[in-house]
């Protein structure tokens, strides 16, 4: 594959933290542009510590890491928002400013980055609408079921049209119908060009899916199926 199709990739990526624990351990992949991949693993398998790597949250100990062929070491700390602008993320626990409505959240990430007032307001009723919560911009999280906080979440994560989507068990804290609907909607993104790393323990959703899956085990990758079923 040219490398100009990759979006990430590792080359003996290894993370060891204090005491010895190693959490990755020489991790070889590429993710190319417009993939969906799921990555799977037991809690503690190295899922998040994975992800985090490639939105520089942690630097690998050692082995390299690359987003569209750059290394991602070698950003500087000051340089790091404008990095992370390609990539939005989604986690379990939503991390939304409860003080602010759902357009204030998604406007958020608008405003951090000068966006004007008008292009603001512009944009947010269109993402929130397209996830679903258009008639609910003015509502507070604590006024929202947790699948709708954590649509606000993907659509505060998609409203700079990033190049990526990280989603760390976005489904964790939902039930089985709202994490369908969480799951429907970053397929839907993905169709859009948008390449969609989701980290999940949930063997059903990941059938579903139907889409290439990467299998992690005590740190280490132990397989990766190009589509279909898994099993840990």
């Amino acid at each position: 594959m040219e490398r100009s199709k990759e979006i990430v990739r590792m080359e003996n990526a290894t993370k060891t933290y204090p005491g010895d624990f190693v959490a990755l351990d020489n991790i070889n992949l590429v993710v190319n542009k417009g993939e969906f991949v799921s990555i799977v693993g037991q809690t503690g398998a190295g899922k998040s510590t994975l992800l985090k790597l490639i939105y520089a949250e942690e630097d690998p100990t050692s082995g390299g890491v690359y987003f569209n062929g750059r290394s991602v070491k070698e950003i500087r700390r000051k340089l790091l928002p404008f990095y992370r602008r390609n990539i939005g993320t989604v986690f379990q626990d939503f991390k939304l400013l409860p003080q602010k409505t759902a357009f204030e959240n998604v406007a958020y990430a608008l405003e951090v980055n000068g966006e004007p007032t008008e292009e603001i307001n512009e944009k947010v009723p269109g993402i929130l609408d397209i996830v679903g919560l258009g008639d609910k911009l003015e509502m507070y999280p604590r006024q929202l079921s947790g699948g709708e906080q954590q649509k606000v979440a993907l659509a505060r994560a998609f409203i700079n049209s990033p190049q990526m989507i990280i989603a760390d068990e976005p489904t964790g804290n939902l039930d089985p119908i709202s994490a369908w609907d969480i799951i429907q909607l970053l397929l839907k993104i993905n169709t859009l060009g948008t390449t969609i790393l989701l980290a999940t323990h949930n063997r059903e959703i990941v059938d579903k899916i139907n889409k290439r899956v990467l299998v992690i085990e005590k740190g280490k990758l132990v397989s990766d199926i190009k589509r279909g079923r898994y099993a840990i």
